[in-house]
């Protein structure tokens, strides 16, 4: 294993060991067994279902492991899983979703699904991957896990069976005698029969598969994209990206005596490739705290001590967790810690030097996107890292810098932003999304992704994501770059985090304006930040016409800001407020995402209405409306 330091380790490991002529196995069953059978006794995954530094952990060795995923893939094919069937997961973190994931993947198609969506959206995934088997949280205390499980199962009629875990094992007396004599019960309110998941899967045998484990490349994985309004695209995960996602975590990352903590969910992309992946490859040992991980109870609170206990090497992160991170004291010796990752979102300057500062360990930032099977790109973790870069392309990934033109696409030079396209084996060319309208114009030259984020190679072979198309704030045909104000304001000591988005305007189409959250105990005013804004923002254009301080800003379950929900907040207010100068006797009662039309606010009248003026007033706007 060599340390990953920059383009010449890349070009070198390239060089080494063509990908085409890798010693991996072909399977996802393969490729575990290869580790089991050279680190069975070490340690593989660890759970604890509470904080606290000396709170009960569970640990599964990799022989363990192994056993465990047999078990749950023997027990999917029992439950009619074949290769093109799909067993889905509503799931927090815990051993039984790592092994439920592996064995899904094993035995047929696995679905992760995000349970923090509704339960409209949950059944729309089941039945957009034809789910057959769901497994999911038995009751639970302070979790809605269960009843939004049934509420979705009542919608999605596809699926027959359901899979329970039982959280409560983890506790120990007096909690573990307490729960079952306060488990919410759940309504029945569908017809598939519910099965206990460790009572079925410890009737099967964990030494041996009860099928062939068939050679060669397939669909394994159903992951559905980020968001938590409307029907999320589902893309399309093959074991060859699966691998090579592990391969190079493997190859370039970690070794069997690296210890990774793992805060982020396995229904996404990043836990379960780049990471548990990459512990597959390489025998290293991954770190689940609490089911919610960064969102557990107390897990910022005890974080340094779990890296203490824990022995931790890598820490994996994301922009918003470091940032309540660093509101936190360094509370124990963190002297294991060697490399923290961060991905997901760009991640401030200020936050690199004050994560720096506080554990002397620098942040190799990097890029993924759950239509690639994730990995990009990574900075060198033993080299030289340009802070506000994505890093440095990886082995057998090819980037692009394209620009579309009416008779195709054309190359931009260095340097020059145009949209980042990517082409690696974790991309599906052609099919990477499992409604075939969703991959049109999706590829450019028929290869390579169009990933809809705005970004620049260097003369040095780093990328630098300079937007999200989508994202940008257009002001009077001027394109601004959200992340410019956030990244200012995010200097200001008293800011944890900054949502930076267009707000509409009649004149200009949108204005930027930035939502922001404090540290806790900050003081600061909307005036003083507005001062501060413009005095560290270089661009007039982009000074935000709005800021306003929020107590929680709205937050994916990997710890993006949820723009969608901002950009909601923003056409009400700037909606609401033209109407009543307008003298007109209505108001926004919701904005909602339309599939169509994007987000559309829906009036309410409260009184008599001139709906020519009406429509005359909301018609200055671009964004849709309609009445409830």
């Amino acid at each position: 294993m060599a340390r990953f330091s920059g383009t010449a380790d890349r070009d070198a490991v390239e060089r080494e060991m063509p990908y085409a002529d890798r010693d991996l196995p072909a399977t996802l069953y393969g490729f575990l067994t290869r580790v089991r059978d050279a680190h069975g006794g070490r340690n593989a995954v660890s759970f604890q279902l509470l904080a606290e530094p000396g709170a009960k952990a569970e640990s599964l060795t990799w022989d363990a492991l192994h056993r465990e995923v047999t078990r749950a893939a023997n027990l999917f094919r029992r439950l009619g899983i074949g290769e093109g069937d799909t067993v889905a997961y509503l799931l927090p973190n815990c051993l039984e979703t790592a092994a439920v994931l592996l064995g899904g993947a094993v035995a047929g198609i696995v679905n992760p699904i995000n349970p923090l969506l509704e339960p409209e959206q949950i059944a729309a995934i089941l039945r957009e991957t034809k789910a057959k088997v769901l497994v999911t949280l038995k009751a639970f205390p302070k979790t809605d896990v269960p009843q939004k499980a049934a509420e979705a199962l009542a919608l999605a009629p596809g699926v027959t069976t359901v899979l329970e875990v039982d959280l409560n094992r983890y506790l120990t007396p007096p909690k573990s005698w307490i729960v079952p004599l306060i488990r919410p019960k759940n309504p029945r309110v569908h017809k598939a029969r519910v099965l206990d998941f460790r009572a079925e899967a410890g009737r099967e045998p964990g030494d041996r598969l009860s099928f062939a484990d068939a050679a060669g490349d397939r669909i394994a994985a159903y992951f559905h994209t980020g968001g938590t309004t409307g029907m999320p695209k589902v893309a399309q995960h093959k074991y060859s990206g699966m691998i090579y996602n592990g391969w190079l975590g493997g190859r370039l990352l970690f070794d069997e005596t690296d210890v990774l903590i793992c805060p982020l969910p396995l229904f996404h992309v990043f836990a379960a490739y780049p990471i548990l992946m990459s512990c597959i490859a390489s025998g290293a040992h991954m770190v689940m705290p609490t089911p919610a991980g960064y969102r557990g109870e107390g897990v910022f609170d005890n974080f340094w001590k779990l890296i203490e206990r824990w022995q931790v090497s890598f820490l994996i992160a994301v922009p918003t967790a470091i940032a309540a991170l660093m509101q936190r004291p360094v509370n124990a010796d963190v002297s294991s810690l060697r490399t923290a990752i961060s991905g997901s979102a760009p991640l401030p300057l200020e936050l690199f030097k004050r994560f720096e500062a506080a554990t002397g360990v620098q942040i190799a930032e990097g890029y993924g996107l759950t239509e690639a099977t994730c990995l990009v790109s990574c900075n060198p973790v033993d080299g030289r890292k340009k802070v506000g870069s994505v890093g440095v392309v990886l082995p057998y990934t090819h980037v692009r810098i394209l620009r579309a033109t009416p008779s195709g696409f054309s190359e931009c030079a260095t340097d020059e932003v145009g949209e980042i396209c990517i082409a690696n084996p974790g991309v599906f060319e052609g099919s990477t999304y499992t409604e075939a309208d969703k991959n049109r114009d999706l590829f450019a030259e028929g290869r390579f992704l169009r990933t809809g984020d705005l970004g620049r190679l260097d003369a040095e072979g780093y990328l630098w994501i300079t937007g999200r198309a989508k994202d940008l704030i257009i002001r009077g045909g001027h394109n601004i770059d959200p992340a410019e104000i956030e990244e200012a304001l995010m200097t200001h000591p008293d800011v944890a985090f900054v949502g930076a988005i267009g707000q509409p305007d009649a004149f200009a189409g949108e204005l930027p304006c930035a939502y922001v959250e404090l540290v806790a105990g900050a003081k600061v005013t909307t005036e003083e930040l507005a001062a501060y804004a413009r005095a560290n923002i270089s661009e007039r254009a982009a000074v935000p016409k709005h800021i306003e301080i929020l107590p929680d800003l709205p937050k994916t379950a990997i710890g993006k800001i949820f723009k969608p929900d901002l950009r909601k907040r923003a056409i009400r207010r700037v909606y609401d407020a033209a109407l009543a100068e307008a003298g007109l006797a209505a108001r926004v009662a919701e904005v909602v995402d339309d599939r169509k039309r994007g987000l559309v606010a829906r009036l309410e009248r409260t009184g008599t209405v001139d709906e020519q003026a009406l429509a005359r007033k909301l018609g200055e706007f671009t964004r849709p409306w309609e009445w409830v």
